[in-house]
């Protein structure tokens, strides 16, 4: 069996999708996708496909080494994006070659079923009670809210009073049997961080999300040691390597993305070097449904696994959504709050090929919003 064709598919609402057949007509499917910088990450697919085209898709350990390392200039979101969606498509075909999913190919399932939290916004707090409101009555037994929105470089009275209000509205809502998650999305200084991580302490979250931004982890241990609230970070960290010093740090959750942070492979290293530190794995996931079934066959597989992000229904899914591309909605069907273990072979969705090269026709051309402050200089989004 040797790869014979590869094909990216630029999809609404913001993703992209790639598509890996073999000559035996073996297909997998993979989503390698920078939010915003989609075009620049399918450029990188098919310069990565000069390699894979014609080699057999099962060593998938070694087109990975060769894919991360063969070039002189190694990492980054772009390259490692493109790494990602082509190793998930692999798996995909792995597991449809072998006839079993992609949890039972990385030693077998840990759990019968996996637990999913939802967004609930919070830039509004009108907004977010009644968001908060609609994921409970859907069965979600945690969420996850906006901390803060636009912010100055030094927090006011008022902006901090704002990040307790929202923590407290929502876990009045949620009651105390419900987890609440906070996402600073690292728009605070640190400093401000470890002022306010004290105050929301009381309401008891999960865990408070990307408190300072990625590309400063040396100031993560005085925000971790500030409080008591468990710290969570990694949607925008891409390596094994990335992750160690937040991990020498001392937070207590990561969330690599699945199709950004290397695929399937480096992800389920990511989760087992955690496990040293005693950190749990949240997978970041915003995005499409492959994305989804490949960090679900990661949180099926993985010992250390916390919780499940998900984008169905999510404000960014702006003209069409995740299921609109899938034949088998059920596999994503939530209950209770979890999703069920998948049995399909593979990354267990069966995409909509139809309905993806339609879309593809439109295609799209999503950047995230440009945030100013009051003075014209650039805010953190």
């Amino acid at each position: 069996m040797k790869i014979a064709r590869i094909e990216t598919f630029l999809v609404p609402p913001r993703w992209l999708f790639c598509r890996v057949e073999t000559d035996d007509g073996v297909v997998g499917w993979g989503e390698p996708v920078v939010e915003g910088r989609a075009e620049a990450v399918r450029a990188t697919v098919h310069v990565l496909e000069e390699y894979l085209i014609g080699r057999d898709p099962l060593t998938i350990e070694d087109h990975w080494q060769v894919m991360a390392r063969g070039g002189f200039y190694r990492g980054g979101p772009v390259l490692s994006s493109a790494l990602a969606g082509l190793d998930q498509a692999l798996w995909d075909i792995a597991g449809k070659a072998y006839g079993a999913p992609v949890h039972a190919l990385l030693g077998g399932a840990v759990r019968d079923r996996v637990r999913m939290y939802a967004w609930a916004g919070g830039d509004e707090p009108g907004e977010l009670a009644d968001s908060v409101s609609e994921r409970i009555e859907a069965g979600f037994t945690a969420v996850k809210v906006n901390a803060v929105g636009r912010v100055p470089a030094l927090a006011t009275a008022a902006d901090l009073d704002g990040v307790v209000q929202r923590v407290a509205l929502a876990r009045e809502l949620l009651g105390p049997g419900r987890d609440l998650a906070v996402d600073f999305h690292g728009r605070v200084s640190a400093s401000d961080a470890r002022r306010v991580l004290p105050l929301i302490a009381p309401y008891h979250p999960m865990f408070a999300e990307e408190p300072v931004l990625p590309d400063r982890p040396h100031l993560l241990r005085d925000v971790v040691t500030a409080s008591s609230v468990p710290i969570a970070t990694g949607e925008r960290l891409y390596s094994r390597w990335d992750f160690r010093p937040v991990l020498e740090a001392g937070v207590a959750v990561v969330q690599p993305d699945l199709s950004h942070a290397g695929g399937i492979s480096e992800v389920r290293r990511i989760a087992a070097l955690a496990e040293v530190w005693d950190a749990r794995l949240a997978p970041h996931c915003p995005l499409g449904p492959l994305a989804l079934a490949a960090s679900l066959q990661v949180a099926f597989a993985a010992p250390n696994f916390l919780i499940q992000e998900h984008s169905i229904g999510i404000h960014y899914n702006d003209g069409a959504d995740l299921l609109d591309y899938v034949l088998d909605p059920e596999v994503f069907r939530f209950t209770a709050g979890h999703v069920a273990r998948p049995a399909g072979p593979g990354l267990g969705v069966r995409i909509d090929e139809a309905a993806v090269r339609r879309a593809d026709k439109s295609g799209h051309a999503w950047r995230n919003p440009i945030w100013r402050h009051d003075d014209g200089g650039l805010a953190e989004w």
